[in-house]
């Protein structure tokens, strides 16, 4: 018999691109998409179960299917795709000890893979200049995304624990990007004026969205146990991103950032949360060398070329000329080293 797998949030992009690349795969006999929403891509011979996965008879369909490759992808990053934080939490931390549990009942399940993020190690201005995968977070996220990652991480590796005959491949991913996925900061790298913090341009690495199904397929078709920062090599500064998309940036005094934020939020543009406004002020940057070594895996996107590739898909007009968006960066760098000059002069000796 050949792979029987089943994959959690089949409805969304990476559920559904991952679906069709196991479709291709001669050695997957049988794939299963679970969601409460159907798929959005043409699928052959996957077959959809609408179940939600917080419901304990989720180990009914295990056992059903007698699935042995489980690919847990069912976890929210932004509280308004699924209702807000209470209903975002519930999903991801209570959605994800139900599948765990479930696993554990299911014997012929042999492999676990799971989307987590490198959102776990936070963002501050201490850290590292790169994030390997036994670091973690300076200090422990109190809400959001980052503290349910984490959750459910751990979550993973107790079951691993209850179950040493499974293999749990836990990869975490940077963040995603490309001509066809949406997320947080696709939508954010779209708006006509880019709001940013004055005084910070942080470091920013990426995955092209074609990296990342290819990363999940070959954890679902070959043996790799343990957890793996999935990211494109080099990174690129916020300012950096914003030149090459010509747009005009919208440097921010940081008490307005958040003000903003939530006005930007309430209309529906971008949904930031807390943790992805520090990422947005203070970056974050991790070593992919066990990716390479032990998994076997070079992303074919660097951080640079991933970004270039958005922009060429999503044909961004550039609103104005790569040349006066940096000159102006320089004018207000000018103007700021001028204003510290002279704080310093006026201070009395």
């Amino acid at each position: 018999m050949g792979q029987r797998v089943l994959i959690t949030g089949i409805s969304r992009f990476l559920g559904g691109k991952l679906a069709q690349r196991l479709e291709r795969d001669p050695a997957v006999d049988y794939i299963v998409g679970v969601d409460l929403d159907e798929p959005e891509v043409d699928l052959d011979r996957t077959e959809y179960v609408r179940a939600d996965i917080r419901n304990p008879l989720i180990v009914k369909v295990l056992q059903a299917a007698e699935v042995d490759t489980v690919v847990h992808l069912s976890i929210v990053s932004t509280p308004t795709r699924v209702g807000g934080r209470t209903a975002m939490k519930e999903l991801n931390v209570i959605g994800g000890m139900q599948l765990f549990a479930a696993c554990q009942k299911a014997e012929r399940v042999k492999k676990l893979v799971m989307k987590s993020t490198t959102a776990i190690y936070g963002a501050d201005p201490r850290d590292p200049a790169l994030f390997t995968e036994d670091m973690a977070a300076r200090g422990v996220p109190r809400i959001g995304y980052s503290k349910d990652s984490i959750e459910i991480e751990q979550y993973a590796r107790d079951f691993g624990r209850r179950r040493p005959d499974v293999d749990v491949t836990i990869l975490r991913f940077a963040n995603f990007i490309g001509p066809d996925i949406e997320t947080t900061l696709t939508r954010y790298f779209s708006l006509p004026v880019i709001p940013t913090a004055m005084g910070f341009d942080p470091r920013i690495q990426l995955i092209h969205e074609n990296d990342a199904v290819e990363a999940l397929h070959r954890a679902v078709s070959q043996a790799h146990p343990g957890i793996y920062n999935v990211a494109g090599d080099g990174c690129v500064y916020l300012s950096q991103a914003v030149r090459m998309l010509g747009r005009p940036p919208l440097p921010l005094l940081l008490p307005l950032v958040a003000p903003v934020a939530s006005a930007v939020r309430r209309a529906g543009l971008v949904d930031f949360s807390t943790d992805q406004l520090r990422f947005l002020l203070y970056g974050r940057v991790v070593d992919n060398s066990r990716l390479k070594k032990a998994f076997g895996f070079t992303p074919g996107f660097t951080t640079r070329a991933a970004l270039e590739d958005f922009i060429r898909g999503r044909r961004i007009q550039q609103v104005l000329p790569r040349e006066t968006v940096e000159q102006w960066e320089r004018d207000l760098y000018a103007f700021l080293r001028r204003r510290g000059e002279q704080e310093v002069e006026e201070v009395p000796t």
